[in-house]
């Protein structure tokens, strides 16, 4: 098996300041990595490894912009993903496997994406690092958010540079921010729905403030107003059901999901409801709740009441999603707790 095809050159193409996601592909035939020069250690950054998300895309452009003679203070490595889906503005293509799930330690099955992106790796360490980034936008309403990999104190740090609200998980594995995480402060920066400037800009911000930072030294104390939550469980629909917002399907999610997120909801909270027809399924034939831990914790999670489906215990969601077939291709969203810092102290 031979790994994906991939590029790698010194500058940016003409026009990729003002280009959108469809002209990607015209820009970058393959997957490629684009070095910036400026004194080093880099700054890793990357974008598009869901074609269908503007956020990094964005967040570039915008950094750019403001050094227009070109000379970055530190040395930027850019990592441009799933080039062939940003022309269909997909999340990845039928063919394709999710470049966010085929980082090194993924726990899927070996793909050429697979292999392409353990050779990214090798490439980007070589150079050194001095923190990485990758760049997401999310498929449901959700506020600006950094996900680490890690506690360790300069991930938290790193993390609070961009947003009060972190989440830190362990699953799923094969993510950019967990492949990177044991070389350097490593993030990912969630920047609500595509098209989101605002945050976009915070991302561009965020990667300017370490462009011009001279170590990544953490404070003896964060600032008063970080949130800090652990993802404890995945939600996944099973197949073999149908599912939607409208009345016909088999589950029917109530319709506004999305404002659930990183809202605390008691016990007793809808999810959604069964369709009469399936009065005598029992809720673990529908739905999947795997924990950090990979194990089957659904009936700590879920229950059903009558034909309504509602949790079963106090939890906070985060990336519930409107989108069926993100849903259908990867999950329904993820369950959350506190995680408390100790006197905020890192």
């Amino acid at each position: 098996m031979e790994p994906l095809r991939w590029a790698q050159r010194s500058g940016l193409p003409d026009g990729f300041l003002n280009a959108s996601l469809r002209d990607i592909p015209d820009l970058f035939p393959d997957p490629t990595l684009v070095y910036l020069h400026g004194r080093g250690p880099a700054v890793f950054v990357s974008i598009l490894l869901h074609g269908n998300e503007d956020a990094g895309l964005l967040a570039v452009q915008d950094l750019l912009r403001r050094y227009p003679q070109g000379q970055l203070p530190r040395a930027l490595t850019l990592f441009i993903g799933n080039v062939e889906a940003c022309r269909s503005q997909a999340r990845f293509l039928p063919h394709q496997v999710d470049f966010n799930r085929a980082w090194p330690g993924s726990e899927t099955e070996t793909t050429p994406v697979h292999l392409m992106l353990e050779e990214v790796c090798e490439h980007v360490l070589d150079e050194g690092l001095f923190a990485s980034i990758d760049i997401h936008n999310n498929t449901g309403r959700n506020p600006i958010y950094g996900c680490i990999c890690s506690c360790a104190p300069q991930h938290v740090y790193l993390a609070s540079l961009f947003s009060p609200r972190i989440i830190y998980f362990i699953r799923p594995k094969g993510v950019q921010t967990q492949a990177f995480m044991h070389h350097c402060p490593s993030l990912t920066c969630e920047c609500g729905r595509p098209g989101d400037k605002v945050a976009a800009r915070a991302a561009a911000d965020l990667i300017d403030r370490l462009l011009n930072m001279d170590s990544l030294e953490r404070p003896d104390h964060l600032a008063d107003d970080i949130e800090v939550y652990h993802t404890v469980a995945r939600i996944q629909v099973r197949d073999g059901y149908s599912f939607g917002f409208e009345p016909g399907c088999d589950i029917i999610f109530r319709r506004d999901l999305d404002a659930l997120n990183f809202v605390q909801l008691p016990p007793g909270e809808q999810l959604g409801s069964l369709s009469p027809r399936m009065l005598q399924t029992q809720i673990e034939e529908c739905f999947l709740v795997h924990d950090e831990h990979g194990r089957d914790v659904t009936s700590d999670y879920l229950t059903r009441r009558d034909g309504s489906v509602v949790f079963q215990r106090e939890t906070m969601p985060s990336m519930l999603t409107r989108d069926i077939n993100v849903i259908r291709q990867d999950c329904l969203g993820y369950l959350m707790e506190r995680f408390p810092l100790q006197g905020n102290r890192v």
